[in-house]
């Protein structure tokens, strides 16, 4: 009785995770599947399937024609690379000082790390670009230096977030490792590339996959300083184009469609790790 018990509550749980996920992907399919039909056909039947003469790649073509779709994604991958990489690097460093060492200030430092996630960018981003404007590398015509001015704030952005996921982590590593690794001679930057970093791999996955993540989906600070066709970044590109547009839903559908399946497609191949880090990261915080 008590399997069967069991059993039922199981196929109960699964209904409902199988109804909240339908909810979930099928406005994705949706969006899809509306991006292969012209935008008189999305208004007479937008939940039927692009099959037969409903099916067009015009939205794709009109967008890959009107502009630079390619050198869009470039820009977006190297600046959320770059924004990664930048992140992984100053959090990790900043978490394991802030575990390990003990100085002046700590706790009001922590307590700024925390404070950093509580304030949106859109009440940085006046002050942040009368600062890099200032520092001429905001509103210039140098694809390096407006890339910079991007990835900047982004990695501002995130690190708050990062520095409190890998300490969470760094906290639960035995500290006789680090002293058993100092007494084999090694160094503070030693220890945290040969002992803590293979330890909490799964933290820095998790910290790199999101960092990247929010920094390709960013399109208000890349609206703010890319001004350039040739400096925008897919969501940007994407989002003057619909503009143009106006009520051309099977282009809107089109550019939604450009700008999400890459990080679906992401995500899928990336989620063990998501799922690793979060859920040891709740263990061991």
């Amino acid at each position: 009785m008590k399997n069967k018990k069991f059993s039922l509550s199981s196929v109960i749980i699964y209904i409902l995770l199988i109804i909240w996920s339908l909810t979930t992907i099928y406005p994705i399919i949706w969006v899809i599947q509306n991006s292969f039909k012209g935008k008189d056909k999305i208004l007479g039947d937008s939940f039927s399937l692009p099959l037969g003469e409903m099916f067009t790649m015009a939205n794709y073509r009109k967008a890959f024609g009107s502009m630079n779709i390619l050198g869009a994604y470039k820009n977006s991958i190297f600046i959320s690379t770059v924004v990664a990489v930048t992140v992984l690097i100053l959090a990790g460093m900043a978490s394991f000082a802030l575990v390990r060492y003990s100085f002046k200030l700590k706790g009001a430092l922590q307590s700024l790390v925390i404070a950093g996630m509580m304030f949106p960018v859109f009440a940085t981003v006046i002050p942040v670009c009368s600062m890099q404007t200032k520092w001429g590398i905001a509103n210039t015509g140098s694809w390096g230096l407006t890339m910079l001015s991007v990835i900047l704030p982004q990695v501002a952005g995130n690190l708050s977030f990062a520095i409190v996921v890998l300490t969470g982590f760094i906290k639960g590593l035995p500290v006789e490792l680090e002293e058993a690794a100092f007494m084999e001679g090694c160094n503070a930057f030693q220890i945290f590339c040969k002992v803590v970093v293979p330890l909490t791999k799964p933290s820095f996955a998790t910290v790199a996959i999101f960092s990247f993540l929010w920094s390709y989906n960013d399109l208000f600070t890349q609206m703010f300083y890319l001004r350039t066709q040739k400096m925008y970044g897919i969501t940007v590109l994407l989002n003057r184009l619909t503009s143009q547009e106006g009520t051309n839903y099977g282009l809107m559908a089109a550019a939604v469609t450009l700008v999400v399946v890459p990080v679906v497609i992401v995500y899928i191949f990336l989620q063990k790790y998501i799922i690793k880090g979060m859920t040891a990261g709740a263990v061991k915080g």
